[in-house]
């Protein structure tokens, strides 16, 4: 029995508290941009940004703890933490990409999928431990989609990009059989 606790809570570099408050601290970051999105009726709101942020957060702290798990931190064994950056990077862009739609010759959801992509960055950032890093990307995000979404709104814009309008297909897509 004392084996298998050994295993469930093995010691930990960080301290299980920072771990704890670095994923309270993302899930926070991933609510504030999701609530953003949610109150715009996006279609990755509330709980997809958080679920982006944690989950980039649980990655980084595991990049980091694993630089010290015994069998792997001897010298024959090399442990890039900074390779999760590029794995939650692209995963998250797969993630965003689902979000982008073109509709009737507008392509809709490129902003939702960049805040997705803010997520799992400010994500990351709470992982590593850089606090400021991911609550002032965040702050930023923030303020430009409050500032630049009520400018587009004073200025009559879309929240929508038209394409080329004439080789656009018209009504719904064909479903597949």
């Amino acid at each position: 029995m004392d084996a298998i606790l050994a295993d469930m809570f093995p010691p930990s570099r960080l301290g299980y508290p920072v771990i704890f408050a670095r994923f309270v601290g993302a899930i926070i970051l991933g609510a504030v941009i999701g609530f953003e999105r949610e109150s715009k009726n996006r279609p990755a709101g509330l709980k997809t940004h958080i679920m982006v942020a944690l989950a980039a957060a649980v990655f980084a702290v595991v990049a980091l703890e694993s630089i010290y798990i015994r069998g792997l931190s001897d010298d024959n064994v090399q442990v890039d933490p900074l390779r999760v950056i590029e794995a939650v990077t692209a995963g998250v862009a797969f993630l965003a990409a689902g979000t982008i739609v073109l509709s009737r010759g507008e392509i809709h959801g490129i902003t939702t999928g960049t805040s997705l992509w803010l997520a799992g960055a400010a994500g990351v950032s709470l992982g590593f431990g850089q606090w400021i890093i991911g609550f002032g990307a965040v702050l930023a995000g923030i303020a430009i989609l409050f500032c630049l979404g009520f400018a587009e709104n004073r200025l009559g814009r879309a929240n929508s990009v038209v394409v080329d309008d004439a080789n656009a297909p018209k009504g719904d897509l064909p479903k597949a059989d």
